[in-house]
């Protein structure tokens, strides 16, 4: 079942890591990191505090540099962290509107991906104003607005009630079943049937 705020992409998606190690503060965090995601794939990235889940997902947004081997994307990605890269002073439908625009979206989209996330009463609401769990959700929307086929997924569950919870679960299979990827690291159990899981260990 499609969620009532879902907004199209391209089916199209592809991600593929070889043998990749990341240096942060002269500090090996991992290296040997291989996996490839195709259409519909979900990956969840384990492991303890420390080890380098947040930034393998910044290394495979461009973010960070790889130490060693090869990042290869196919399709747009979006970083969905503890940064919500939306202007506090503006109501959030505006701060949305600001990404949909340069994603080629329109104010439709913004009223569809607000109605993922049950947002479209905080429409007019200074994100300033915005509360902790609405903040997070605020994030996922905009991730729903990118149309990106690759979604990175940093401790998204963070903040969200079991209701908000339910709606990442439902934005989340929606993706999915129009093709794209998700590569979410997260403490909290998300659903996200049938995805692989990647344990990361320090590396030695």
């Amino acid at each position: 079942m499609t969620g009532q705020g879902q907004l199209p992409q391209s089916p199209i998606s592809g991600l593929e890591l070889s043998n990749v190690a990341c240096v942060r503060g002269g500090r090996m965090l991992f290296n040997g990191v291989s996996f490839a995601l195709g259409v519909g794939d979900a990956l969840i990235v384990a492991g303890p505090n420390g080890v380098g889940k947040s930034s393998l997902l910044r290394l495979i947004a461009g973010l960070l540099p790889a130490y060693a081997g090869q990042i290869l994307r196919h399709g747009k990605v979006a970083l969905a962290d503890e940064h919500m890269a939306l202007d506090a002073r503006q109501p959030l439908a505006k701060a949305l509107a600001y990404w949909a625009r340069l994603d080629g979206g329109s104010v439709e989209d913004v009223a569809a991906a607000l109605a993922c996330f049950d947002l479209s009463h905080l429409a007019d609401v200074p994100v300033r104003m915005l509360s902790t769990g609405q903040r997070r959700r605020a994030t996922l929307t905009r991730i729903v607005l990118s149309r990106a086929p690759i979604w990175l997924l940093d401790e998204p569950g963070n903040g969200l009630d079991s209701a908000a919870l339910a709606l990442l679960d439902q934005a989340m299979a929606d993706h999915r079943a129009a093709g794209g990827i998700v590569v979410a690291a997260s403490h909290q159990p998300l659903h996200l049937p049938g995805a692989t899981t990647l344990a990361l260990e320090a590396a030695e």
